[in-house]
Order: structure tokens, then sequence, then C-alpha cells
């Protein structure tokens, strides 16, 4: 799978931009601030209808203009695939082959992405809530079933956290609604922890070896998924089904107290081990860079393994955060099969074949323009 051009009109500080790329490595060269974040940001959107800088849809739309418009032509196995997506201020349109999808959830997967940033580096060391978006975006590309899920666990979360808001604050006193939503969230939670539980260890299958080869055979990866509820995979459905719901009867009154629902996949956590040891708290900077370089290669075998294709890989200003050890593991694996793009400011220092054969264009101050 590659993306073969991209068409921006009002993104961010792009007015119109009309650009192919080839099915090899395409490097992205520029200054700071002149743009060459935005068009990877584009292609990630146009993949994922969302972007991985901000939460505010309005933050892509340039400045005075009342909509963002982006177009790509994707190369699959099976011909090429016109996507488009239009963002404004009421919300967006999505279009496969043409077609608009009434759901967000039914476009996203046409193309997949592996996003690789400075500020996934942080995936062992951030939040929690890092890990959760890690994992629900890249389940969400392979299946889109758990997006659904998703979105709807979202809804009854916020209605139900309305609800427990209402009860503490004595303005509602019947519970039964809290009973219906209750009943309603432990169905769709069953459902996305056995997704995560069934995706963690799919990833692990593939980062192992992975991260064995950039540590030489010296370390060992475990990653083990930490729902808040204390459910097991090898549990079938009514023994999980239960243990939620007693932990929901359990915790009932301390979320009336608080005001807000304590436990679900929105409170979950991933853990790393190096070594049978915790990389976020005892691990060098060093083991906690190769665990999410690990990652990062694992979610492109794994998602080759379910569709059969190689993701499109984005390489945004990352190479320079990784010792040369790194950068030439990452970009030997990439070689001749991922179509990748690579932002930077300079390739100097970074002698590699893969580069040196790339492609190159030239951004300044929102035009982007071939070199090479």
């Amino acid at each position: 799978m590659y993306i073969e051009e991209i068409q921006l009109k009002n993104y961010r500080n792009y007015d119109s931009v009309d650009i192919s790329f080839e099915n090899n490595v395409n490097v992205i060269l520029g200054e700071n601030a002149q743009g060459k974040t935005n068009i990877m940001e584009s292609i990630y959107v146009l993949a994922m209808a969302k972007s991985h800088r901000t939460s505010n849809d309005k933050d892509l739309i340039r400045w005075d203009e009342e909509y963002a418009k982006i177009k790509g032509r994707i190369k699959k196995r099976n011909g090429s695939l016109p996507l488009e997506l239009i963002i404004s201020k009421k919300g967006k349109k999505a279009k496969s082959n043409h077609i608009e999808q009434k759901k967000l959830s039914q476009y996203v997967g046409n193309m997949n992405v592996v996003m690789f940033a400075p500020e996934d580096l942080h995936l062992v060391k951030g939040s929690p809530q890092v890990r959760r978006r890690f994992i629900d975006m890249e389940i969400g590309q392979v299946s889109p079933v758990y997006l659904h899920d998703i979105a709807l666990y979202q809804k009854i979360l916020q209605q139900r956290n309305h609800y427990l808001k209402m009860l503490q604050i004595k303005k509602q006193k019947d519970e039964t609604m809290l009973d219906v939503l209750t009943e309603q969230l432990i169905e769709v939670t069953a459902k996305i922890i056995r997704k995560r539980f069934d995706f963690i260890q799919l990833l692990q299958e593939w980062a192992r070896p992975i991260h064995s080869g950039i540590s030489r055979g010296l370390e060992t990866l475990d990653i083990q998924y930490k729902p808040s509820i204390d459910v097991c995979n090898d549990q079938d459905w009514s023994k999980m089904v239960g243990i939620i719901e007693d932990k929901f009867n359990t915790i009932r009154q301390r979320e009336i107290d608080r005001g807000v629902t304590l436990a679900g996949p929105h409170r979950d956590d991933l853990q790393f081990f190096v070594n049978e040891r915790d990389v976020q708290t005892f691990g060098s900077q060093g083991q906690q860079r190769t665990t999410a370089l690990s990652l990062k290669l694992a979610e492109i075998e794994l998602i080759h393994s379910e569709i059969k294709e190689y993701p499109i890989l984005l390489l945004d200003d990352v190479l320079s955060e990784l010792d040369d050890f790194r950068q030439s593991h990452l970009l030997n694996t990439i070689q001749g099969r991922v179509q990748t793009f690579v932002t930077t400011t300079s390739v100097d220092g970074i002698d590699h074949q893969t580069l040196n054969e790339a492609t190159a264009f030239e951004v300044e101050n929102g035009h982007i323009k071939r070199v090479k």
C-alpha cells in the first residue's frame, strides 16, 4: 500500500498543494515552522480522520477559511482508491472511492499508517492516556467493529458520568437510569477488553524478536495489558461479564459520591518489562527508546499480518532523536518494503543507502517542491 498523490486545500499553513510521491522513501526537508509536519499530519488525517497533534479539528483549517480539504489516491493490491476528507466547523465528511461514508468508523481502515514522532518516544514513560490512545488507534485501523465499540463506550460513559453527577448533587434520586447505563457499559466494556487483550498478545509476538535484535540479543521485552477491572484473557465471556458486573456493584456508592465512573477501559494501562524489570520505572532512556521503536516496528508487521499489505510509515522528525545504531536498524527494516515519509531539517550525518536513494522535497513557508 502506498499513497500516490495528495491534494490539500486550506490545510494549516497551506493554501493549495498538489504533489505526487514515490513508492519508496520520501524525505521532506525544511527549517522548523515551515510546514513539514503539516504535510505529514495531512497524510495521517487522511487515513485516520483525526490528527495526532490536536483534538480540535478547527486547528486544521487555514486561518480565516471555512473548511480544509484533503484528497489522496492510494495504491493497493487490488487497484487505486481515491479518498477525500473535508473538515469544516460543522464537522467532517469522508469519501471513499467518491462515495460518502455515513460513519467515520466505516472510512478508517481504507488507508493504514504508522506514525512515529518524538512524542512516541514517551510512550513508555508518558501518561496512561498516551498508551490507551496508542492501543485504540492501532486496533481501530484493522477493526472497524472496535472503532464502533469505542465510540459507543464513550457515548455511554458520558451519559453515565452526567447521571452520576446528578445523583451526587441530589438533582436526581432515582437510580433506575444508572442501572440501565451500567448494564450497557458492562456489555461494551467486555468487548473492548477482550479485543485489547488479543491485540497486545499479537503485538508482543511481533515486538519481542524486534526488541531482541535492536538490543543485540541482550534483552527480552514483555508487554502486559493492565485493565482497571481484574479480568484475565483466558476467562470465558460470561465469567468476564460477571466480574465486570461485580466490580460496578462494589464501587457503585463510591461512584455516586464522586460523581464519576471509576472503572472501565478509559482507566486501563499498558506495562512494559525488559528482562522482567519495569521499563517505565527502572529502564534507562536507551531501553525506553528501544521499547518505543520496537513497538512501532511491530505495528508495521502486525498490520501487514492482518491485512496482507504494509502500512505507510510516517517518521516525523524522529531520526535525529535516535542514535546511529537505532537509526540504522529502523532504516534497514523499512528498506524496499514500506513507503516511508521522513521529515527533517537536514540529512547531514545520516549516511544510509535508504536515505541516499530517497526522493526529496523541500518545504518553505507553506510551499512544497520536489528537489530530487
